[in-house]
């Protein structure tokens, strides 16, 4: 079994005296796809932006790559090789696609390479490529939200935390994007993904933790979970 490439212990997370996130345990092994589902404000969105370094943990320990990263910020975890997709996109509307990319290898000095990757996600997203000199401020959230995801790929990373990534989208859009972290992660990016659509996080990863209230209260195989009454009532609305 691979190593945990990310190890969480007792994650506390607060807004003041307000607790999002209630000391929970999770981990991602290396090459794994794994969900973290939930209802709004469950504690999801939080985790990730500790997780990620835009928040700093109230307690806990959080370990990448064989470190304890804890409270590193952002800019730290992304030079090893941790990305985040966030909710909402956060593209930059006034610069091009092509910009944009460019934006997500700022860290990079290998050329050669980058030019190499910025094909590899026109190949992806070939809507990208479409609309290279556009600006990213007049697209679609659809075509928001790949230009966010090749943006995150462009840094090259190891650990890739997608938080909600259908969010508004229309179906078949949702289809494409999942196709797409399928196609990913089978390229061997290890990720987490926050994601509202349960059923479809957990058809398409491999683990999943069900959130609720900032606690952990359920954590197994995809597929078990697909199964668990519980989680057939409270999420996959049956």
């Amino acid at each position: 079994m691979p190593e945990a490439l990310l190890s969480v212990r007792g994650l506390e997370v607060a807004y003041g005296g307000i607790r999002a996130v209630k000391g929970i345990d999770l981990e991602v092994r290396g090459g794994e796809l794994v969900a973290l589902i939930g209802a709004n404000g469950a504690g999801k969105t939080s985790t990730l932006k500790a997780l990620s370094g835009l928040l700093r943990p109230a307690a806990g320990r959080i370990d990448y790559d064989g470190a304890e990263v804890t409270g590193k910020p952002a800019y730290h975890l992304v030079r090893r090789g941790l990305a985040m997709v966030p909710e909402g996109r956060g593209v930059f509307p006034r610069l091009t696609v092509a910009e944009n990319l460019a934006m997500g290898a700022y860290i990079r000095k290998d050329k050669t390479a980058i030019a190499r990757d910025l094909q590899r996600a026109y190949a992806l997203f070939p809507r990208l490529a479409e609309r290279r000199n556009q600006l990213a401020g007049t697209l679609s959230g659809g075509e928001q939200q790949m230009l966010a995801m090749a943006r995150a790929l462009m840094c090259k990373p190891r650990l890739l935390l997608l938080d909600e990534p259908s969010m508004g989208l229309a179906p078949l859009m949702v289809q494409r994007i999942f196709e797409t972290v399928r196609t990913v992660a089978a390229e061997g990016v290890t990720m987490l993904l926050v994601e509202q659509n349960a059923k479809l996080a957990l058809e398409t990863c491999h683990r999943g933790y069900v959130m609720e209230s900032g606690n952990v209260v359920l954590a197994d195989d995809a597929g078990n979970l697909l199964r668990n009454p519980q989680v057939r009532q409270a999420y996959l609305g049956e």
